[in-house]
């Protein structure tokens, strides 16, 4: 065998072994990260939840703050702009929120 020849498939065989060991390294640290950060993914998913029903496209700060208890005001409004939504406030002065994908349904309602 041409020693060119080895040295490329020798070159090609640890590159392989090295990308499989990274990817799965990879997988193990991500794996950890949100085992670590477990409590704010499902705060975000649960958040997502509740903006997410079929009849409410709004919900109050206040019902959002009930049913995600546990975090203070200002770390839940976090939680909620991650989870991808916006707040607006009402003519009473209370804060409500919305998911951003769901502003074209609340603009139909609105307009209907």
């Amino acid at each position: 065998m041409d020693p060119t020849v080895a040295s490329l498939l020798g070159t090609l065989v640890g590159g392989g072994i090295s990308y499989l060991l990274n990817k799965q390294q990879h997988a193990h640290q991500l794996a950890a990260l949100r085992q670590q950060y477990k409590t704010d993914f499902m705060a975000e998913e649960t958040a997502r939840h509740f903006l997410s029903h079929k009849s409410y496209t709004d919900r109050s700060f206040e019902t959002l703050s009930k049913n995600l208890g546990g975090f203070g005001d200002d770390e839940l409004r976090k939680i909620l702009v991650r989870a991808g939504a916006i707040r607006t406030f009402r003519e009473d002065g209370t804060e409500w929120w919305r998911l951003l994908s769901r502003m074209d349904e609340y603009i139909a309602k609105k307009q209907a």
